[in-house]
């Protein structure tokens, strides 16, 4: 596949706590993110749901989104994404039809069917969620009603409207690391993210499977796609390296378990691993696109080319909110960014 001309460039940020560092300080630099990204370019700013962890300060989307759009003037503002079994899909409806009441046009409503926790806690979420793939779809199918007010005569839940009545509706997105949910966004006729920075494995033909079983809808008449990827950009290469480093030792802890937050480059350095880790590393690897801005670059754009998409969604994650905020700058140098429309679009 050839390379998009005008590959757009979004944020994905789960507000990350550094190892002694604290929430409060996590969602304060996650306010500082959105308003730099807006001012380089990007296209969109989403901001993740997790629960029970202290190394990830984004629990509530829908409360930071608001809060974002307050203190941002145009980048477009969404969740990446709200876990939809923990919660009614009226109370979904409701909560976003009053965001985009507020900012209209700036609005997106991505949507997740993962637990974002453990198990134990998405049982106090929601104690009635048994993940069953039915319940998901009449989810899905309700919440696409309530947006739009399209019930048919009849329905059990014909007289109930989500409110307030917005000016428009935010497009949905399905969020996936597998096939399904790309199979549900196509049936539904939402947009679709694939999360490599997740699963580094089968994402192309996944996309692939979503755009040719596509459906048309209110929502969308064409298929749209973008991949999310952790990024790691330096100003050189040894410096890109240690970033490396430090995102491989988070992420193993991560797997194990462990919630440290985000390791400084010191912790690094002290650390030796096993044969089995260090093959787990190298796995991980590939969900990350690490190196100078002209190499970012270069990675950036064949992974496009391979998932056949014109929208990436950028996840970087460092101990130093300064390197965070230099990786975002340097791409939005290499991908000229500021030269490029930043107008808010649907999709």
């Amino acid at each position: 596949m050839s390379t998009p001309k005008n590959l757009r460039l979004s944020v994905l940020d789960q507000s990350p706590v550094r190892k002694h560092g604290s929430a409060q300080q996590a969602i304060k630099e996650t306010v500082s993110l959105a308003q730099m990204t807006e001012k380089w370019g990007y296209t969109r700013f989403w901001v993740s749901e997790h629960h029970n962890t202290r190394a990830l300060a984004g629990s509530t989307p829908e409360v930071l989104i608001a809060h974002l759009a307050a203190q941002t003037k145009r980048i477009r503002l969404g969740s990446g994404g709200v876990m939809l079994p923990h919660y009614s899909a009226l109370k979904v409806a409701e909560n976003f039809k009053m965001l985009e009441t507020l900012y209209p046009g700036r609005i997106d409503l991505g949507l997740g069917r993962a637990p974002g926790t453990d198990r134990l806690t998405a049982a106090a979420l929601n104690p009635y969620n048994d993940f069953n793939e039915a319940a998901f779809m009449q989810q899905l199918k309700d919440l696409g009603h309530y947006l739009h007010d399209t019930f048919e005569p009849g329905d059990v839940t014909e007289k109930i409207r989500a409110t307030p009545v917005a000016p428009s509706v935010p497009p949905v997105w399905m969020l996936s690391s597998s096939g399904q949910s790309g199979l549900f966004a196509a049936h539904f006729g939402f947009a679709f993210s694939f999360a490599h920075f997740i699963n580094p494995v089968g994402g192309p033909k996944m996309v692939q499977a979503y755009k040719d079983h596509f459906e048309s809808s209110a929502f969308l008449q064409e298929p749209a796609a973008n991949v999310g990827v952790f990024v790691l950009c330096a100003d050189t290469a040894e410096k890109a390296q240690e970033l490396q480093s430090t995102m491989d030792l988070l992420m193993l802890r991560i797997e194990k378990g462990i919630s440290a937050g985000v390791p400084p480059y010191e912790d690094v350095q002290k650390q030796q691993y096993s044969e089995a880790e260090q093959q787990r590393i190298s796995f991980n690897r590939q969900r990350v696109v690490s190196g100078t801005k002209e190499q970012v670059k270069q990675q950036l754009e064949a992974l496009a080319a391979q998932y056949g998409v014109e929208e990436l969604v950028v996840v970087t994650i460092t101990h130093s909110f300064e390197d965070r905020l230099r990786s975002y700058e340097l791409l939005a140098e290499a991908f000229e960014l500021e030269e490029q429309s930043v107008a808010a679009t649907a999709t």
